[in-house]
């Protein structure tokens, strides 16, 4: 019968199984296969560099792999509108990216990434100009109460009558 009476946390407090492996430890199998390489390391990156050099293709890529990294990513040259301060700039800056992106001078991916930027950008404006319009409607509001409360207490002047008193 399972004594576990509800999913959870292997390395509670109190468990019986300890908290795990210990931080640095190595796995069996690499502090094994250490063992066998050790002293001989060198000699076989002597010997897959000769192999290299020798023109197989296999210890070349591995060669090449150790000393140059793949590029994860590159530099991208784009000219974009100079106004991207409107939503209508930004809109002119993704169709901008696309035509980069339909003429081969960026990769897709390029060009999902820049278009990302290029939303962020364009929510940042929307959400500043709905903010100012947002004011504004407050502002309005309020100016309306207070108009309107100066009319229920008779200082304004009744627009039916021209006069300053209530009735």
């Amino acid at each position: 019968m399972n004594n576990r009476s509800k999913p959870g946390r292997p390395f509670q407090a109190g468990n019986k199984n300890g908290k795990g492996r210990p931080a640095g430890s190595r796995n069996k199998a690499t502090i094994a296969l250490e063992a066998l390489l050790d002293g001989e390391g060198e000699a076989m990156m002597r010997k897959v560099i000769e192999l290299a050099l020798g023109g197989s293709e296999p210890a070349l890529r591995l060669c090449l792999d150790r000393l140059i990294p793949p590029c994860r990513e590159r530099s991208v040259r784009l000219r974009l509108p100079s106004d991207i301060t409107t939503a209508q700039g930004t809109s002119r800056a993704a169709g901008a990216v696309i035509k980069a992106l339909a003429q081969g001078e960026i990769t897709p991916g390029e060009a999902v990434q820049i278009a990302s930027v290029l939303e962020v950008r364009r929510r940042a404006i929307e959400t500043q100009e709905l903010e100012i319009r947002i004011a504004e409607v407050e502002r309005t509001v309020e100016a309306s109460k207070q108009a309107q409360s100066g009319y229920e207490e008779g200082c304004m002047p009744d627009p039916l009558t021209g006069s300053d008193s209530p009735g």
